[in-house]
């Protein structure tokens, strides 16, 4: 296991099990993410790096019984949070690295990715890795409950030029990896990039 991968999972594992409690008005907004989807009945989707699983009640609705949801997640101390929540009803769960999806080429309608992209090693790389697994003209959410600049207020930290979300960084990473951003938002509430799978 890399680095980065080792950092992810211990960063991840010693905040699991206060994980949804210290962020537990955020459901409204993964709801509101997940609806600007425009998933139909019966759509696959994945959530890549799905934590505690808070999208997969969402996905699921948006899907419906007679569509696939999966959650893939790096780290076993999350997934056992999501299973603790039933959260494992919405979706199934997978132990997996978002970098390397144990997945069909072409097989997803969509993928949901909630506070993903600051984690991902190698993010040109691993935006390809998402691509493969979605068809062409399928979708891509890059979703945070909270925007850039509260972001990093709450970080203690100051928003730089080099900081992947900014539409600037991020609109071409995107272009370079596959997909084609499509609608940008970023404000204190949310940060929302959606983005169309190229062929």
């Amino acid at each position: 296991m890399s680095d980065d991968h080792t950092h992810v999972q211990e960063f991840f594992s010693a905040r699991a099990a206060d994980w949804d409690r210290r962020f537990p008005d955020d459901g409204p907004a993964y709801a509101a993410a997940v609806a600007e989807l425009g998933l139909r009945e019966g759509d696959r989707v994945l959530d890549a790096g799905c934590g505690t699983g808070r999208a997969l009640t969402p996905l699921r609705a948006a899907v419906g019984p007679s569509g696939v949801v999966v959650g893939a997640d790096l780290t076993p101390a999350m997934l056992e949070v999501a299973v603790g929540a039933g959260r494992d009803r919405d979706g199934r769960l997978l132990l997996a690295d978002v970098t390397a999806l144990p997945l069909r080429s072409r097989s997803l309608d969509a993928v949901f990715g909630a506070g993903l992209i600051s984690h991902l090693p190698e993010p040109a790389e691993n935006l390809r890795e998402l691509a493969r697994v979605v068809r062409p003209g399928g979708l891509l959410a890059l979703f945070h409950p909270i925007g850039r600049a509260a972001l990093a207020a709450r970080q203690g930290r100051q928003i730089t030029s080099e900081d992947l979300r900014a539409e600037f960084n991020l609109r071409p990473l995107l272009a370079g990896s596959g997909w084609r951003l499509t609608s940008y938002t970023d404000e204190a509430a949310r940060f929302l990039a959606l983005a169309v799978r190229e062929d």
